[in-house]
């Protein structure tokens, strides 16, 4: 593997996930900076929060995408790889660069580097890097989320229990994940998110977190 190709991609994956989608809509178009509100995160829930539906399905839509092109960039590796005659990749370090690009556009979404290194959670992020490395798995978290998001009208559980979800149901002979290297990643991945929703866990267990209000119309001041 040429380390040049590699790093480039590498740094690619890490500037596309570090794009602020919320802190951008929030100050060119409603003149907010949505750190400075609500939660204080730059992310799809507390867009929802602050600026409302519209925004948020923008912020949240965006932020899926960075997550999804970033991952994907272990295929124009690839490209690039068979352009210069590099023998072909293994399905396994598909799966391995994929990891790779996808995590580092999630730590680009909690620290971006246009704007002090202040972002979001990574959520909507990791969902458009699971649905690059297995869109079968991810459907059936999304659907968990928003099953426990219309039940119990918390985000932070529904994201928890979705990530959670993605290891577990890998370990069902069914979804035989390609390379095992997988399941080791999704707890991973959950410890991540587990560790950026600390607040919110222990307001859980207190019973103070805040309830969506996302499926209803935005009160006017």
């Amino acid at each position: 593997m040429d380390i040049f190709y590699l790093l480039c991609a590498a740094l690619l994956a890490y500037l596309i996930g570090s794009v602020p989608t919320a802190v951008w809509v929030g100050l060119n178009f409603y003149g907010k900076d949505v750190r400075d509100f609500g939660s204080g995160n730059a992310g799809a829930t507390n867009t929802f929060r602050v600026l409302g539906k519209k925004a948020g399905i923008v912020v949240m839509l965006v932020d899926v995408l960075k997550g999804f092109v970033a991952t994907e960039l272990a295929f124009w590796l690839i490209r690039v790889v068979n352009l210069v005659q590099i023998d072909d990749l293994l399905l396994s370090k598909i799966i391995f660069y994929k990891l790779i690009f996808g995590c580092l556009a999630v730590l680009g979404h909690i620290f971006p580097i246009y704007v002090g290194f202040r972002g979001g959670k990574g959520v909507a992020t990791l969902l458009g890097m699971m649905l690059a490395v297995d869109w079968r798995i991810t459907l059936i978290c999304v659907g968990i989320f928003i099953i426990v998001l219309l039940l119990s009208k918390y985000v932070s559980l529904g994201s928890l229990l979705a990530t959670l979800a993605f290891p577990l149901l890998l370990l069902i002979p069914y979804f035989k994940p390609e390379d095992s290297v997988l399941i080791i990643f999704g707890f991973l991945m959950f410890i991540i998110v587990a560790i950026t929703h600390q607040k919110n866990i222990q307001k859980l267990i207190t019973g103070q977190e805040s309830k969506a209000k996302i499926f209803k119309k935005k009160s006017q001041s």
